[in-house]
């Protein structure tokens, strides 16, 4: 048990870890499901910031699905046992890659809508070096 990390009596409490599951994951499933909605309109509507219009279409991507990797970085390195903390980089950027597979899943029932392996390797980009250099420089 030599592995195993010291934690405070409140996050070893069951109310303790529920607390802290919860504030970390909720974000995740909301924004995911932010996602879920922007990709189920037939015709999504422009960036709403003038920034995302100069990136294109990869470039909004990638800052999109960073940004869920960031959220599940955070949740992987702080809302989840011992064994997810540890691996917290790599499942958070295989987290958001599934979850971008199956967005263009979604998008090829939605009519006007098509998937494209181009969006998904801008997502997992996006995550990829968003979470990483979280890890890096914020978060070591």
């Amino acid at each position: 048990m030599a592995d195993q990390e010291a934690v405070s009596p409140e996050a070893a409490s069951p109310a303790g870890w529920s607390c802290r599951y919860w504030r970390y994951w909720i974000p995740v499933a909301a924004y995911a499901g932010l996602i879920f909605y922007l990709s189920s309109q037939s015709r999504p509507p422009g960036p709403a910031l003038w920034w995302l219009e100069l990136l294109g279409d990869k470039g909004a991507h990638a800052v999109e699905f960073g940004f869920l990797g960031l959220l599940c970085y955070r949740a992987f390195r702080f809302g989840s046992g011992p064994r997810a903390t540890r691996s917290a980089l790599l499942l958070a950027i295989l987290a958001s890659i599934g979850y971008g597979i199956t967005d263009e899943i979604h998008q090829a029932f939605v009519p006007f809508r098509e998937p494209s392996l181009w969006d998904v390797l801008a997502d997992g980009a996006g995550a990829s070096v968003v979470s990483s250099l979280w890890n890096r420089f914020v978060e070591p």
